[in-house]
C-alpha cells in the first residue's frame, strides 16, 4: 500500500500533494465548477420566471392613471357645459362631444379663428359666438381679449404673456417656435417676430391677426 501511495502517478495524503491533485484532475474540476454555475443559473431564472411582479402589471397600472383635465365650452354648440377629458384632448374632440355647432353658430368666424387641432389646457374655455353676436359686436371685446376667458383658444393671444400651450394653439406654431417666441420676450411690436427671426413672413402673415402684445 505504501508503494502505491508513493507512486509518481497518484498523489499521497499530505497537504503538500494538493497542487499535484489539482493538476492531475484539472479538467474534471473545471467541468464540475461549470456544472454548479449552470445549475445555479437555472434556479435563478426559474425564480425570476415565477415572480409575482411582471412588467404587464406595471404597464396596466400606468395606463389606468391617465391625467384628466376640466374644460368649459359655451355659446353656439348643441351641448354646452363643463367636460372632464383626457390630457392631450384637442379642440375638435370637445366640439364633437358638445354635439357640434348649433344652427346659429358663426361658422365663418370659427373657420378663421378657431384652431381645431390645438390641445386643450386644464381650466380652459372656448366660447363659440352666434351670427347675431358677431354682427352686433356683443362678444367682440371678449374674443379679442383672451384674458377675459381663461385658457380660450380663440381670439388674439398676447405673445408677451401667453404660455407655451397657448402659443402652440396658433396655426403653424409648434413646440420649437413657441419656445423661440417665449425666449424672444419682451416685444414692443408684432413686427419684432420677424426682425428677431422668430417667425418667417409666411408664418407671420398666418398668425398676425390672432396675436397681440
Amino acid at each position: 500500500m505504501a508503494e502505491y501511495l508513493e507512486s509518481d502517478n497518484l498523489p499521497g495524503n499530505s497537504f503538500a500533494d494538493i497542487p499535484r491533485v489539482i493538476s492531475l484532475y484539472k479538467i474534471p474540476l473545471i467541468l464540475t465548477a461549470v456544472g454548479i454555475i449552470l445549475f445555479i443559473a437555472v434556479i435563478v431564472l426559474q425564480i425570476k420566471a415565477n415572480s409575482n411582479t411582471p412588467d404587464v402589471v406595471f404597464e396596466t397600472a400606468t395606463g389606468s392613471t391617465r391625467l384628466k383635465i376640466a374644460f368649459d365650452i359655451e355659446g353656439a354648440v348643441e351641448k354646452p357645459g363643463l367636460y372632464q377629458l383626457d390630457e392631450g384632448t384637442r379642440v375638435d374632440d370637445i366640439l364633437i362631444l358638445a354635439g357640434g355647432f348649433s344652427a346659429n353658430a358663426d361658422r365663418e368666424w370659427a373657420e378663421k379663428s378657431l384652431n381645431r387641432a390645438a390641445k386643450l389646457i386644464d381650466g380652459g374655455k372656448i366660447y363659440i359666438p352666434s351670427v347675431d353676436e358677431i354682427s352686433s359686436g356683443k362678444v367682440l371685446s371678449n374674443l379679442r381679449n383672451p384674458s377675459n376667458l381663461l385658457g380660450i383658444t380663440t381670439g388674439n393671444i398676447n405673445i408677451n404673456t401667453a404660455s407655451q400651450s397657448e402659443l402652440e394653439s396658433l396655426p403653424g406654431v409648434g413646440p420649437a417656435t413657441a419656445l423661440k417666441i417665449i425666449s424672444g420676450r419682451p416685444y414692443m411690436s408684432l413686427d419684432e417676430l420677424k426682425s428677431k427671426k422668430i417667425a418667417g413672413n409666411a408664418l407671420y402673415e398666418k398668425i398676425k391677426e390672432m396675436i397681440s402684445i
